[in-house]
């Protein structure tokens, strides 16, 4: 579990939009995962940092915004691929907030909403590990399906989603059949044509920072 919990906050700050301050956190965040044990995690997650260190600034601002902000492919809104645009979605990020809540920690959201992965993943590492892997298996198959996206796009961020399979229990499903099959999903990233009216504007990021 301790050994989890450094990957889920590392794995946060490398999913975070990379700028001059990130960079300059990689030889801290190299010598905490260089603590973890022999493995794929620490593995992958050191050839991360080193792409992170090591690939021009620009590049990786430019890849990042190509690879999670202009298409849905790479969604890290974890209910998104379970709920997508309906009427329900509100009441998951209703849930998300809850969870948060029950530990007693106030967590600062950013501007996102609360089911963005660098969220769960940083309630995992710091508020509540035991409850934050549990949500994480919860929404196994937003992160598997995310996985086999970036596979498929030859994406450095696949380690890090990688990373963060291997800490949850069981083998990773090795196709989108497979993980919709896990868990009895019938459609990825569902729509509806009418609308989100019920969605709670409560649940929508204000400017700066939110402290739910």
């Amino acid at each position: 579990m301790a050994d989890h919990r450094v990957t889920h906050q590392v794995a946060s700050w490398c999913l975070s939009y990379p700028d001059e301050t990130l960079v300059a956190q990689v030889p801290q965040l190299r010598a905490a995962v260089s603590e973890l044990g022999e493995g794929e995690i620490r593995v992958r997650m050191l050839r991360f940092l080193d792409h992170l260190e090591t690939a021009p600034l620009d590049k990786q601002q430019n890849e990042y915004v190509d690879t999670f902000d202009m298409t849905k492919r790479h969604a890290l809104h974890l209910s998104y691929w379970t709920d997508g645009d309906t009427r329900r979605r509100g009441e998951v990020l209703a849930y998300f907030k809850q969870k948060y809540r029950d530990t007693g920690f106030l967590v600062a959201t950013g501007g996102e909403l609360p089911d963005h992965l660098t969220i769960v993943l940083e309630y995992a590492a710091v508020a509540d590990p035991i409850k934050g892997s549990e949500l994480l298996q919860e929404y196994r198959a937003s992160i598997e399906l995310l996985r086999i996206a970036l596979e498929e796009d030859e994406s450095p961020y696949v380690d890090v989603i990688t990373a963060i399979c291997r800490t949850l229990p069981g083998p990773s499903p090795k196709t989108r059949s497979d993980v919709m099959a896990m868990v009895g999903l019938n459609t990825i990233q569902p729509t509806e044509s009418v609308g989100l009216e019920p969605y709670d504007a409560r649940l929508l990021p204000l400017a700066g920072e939110v402290t739910l």
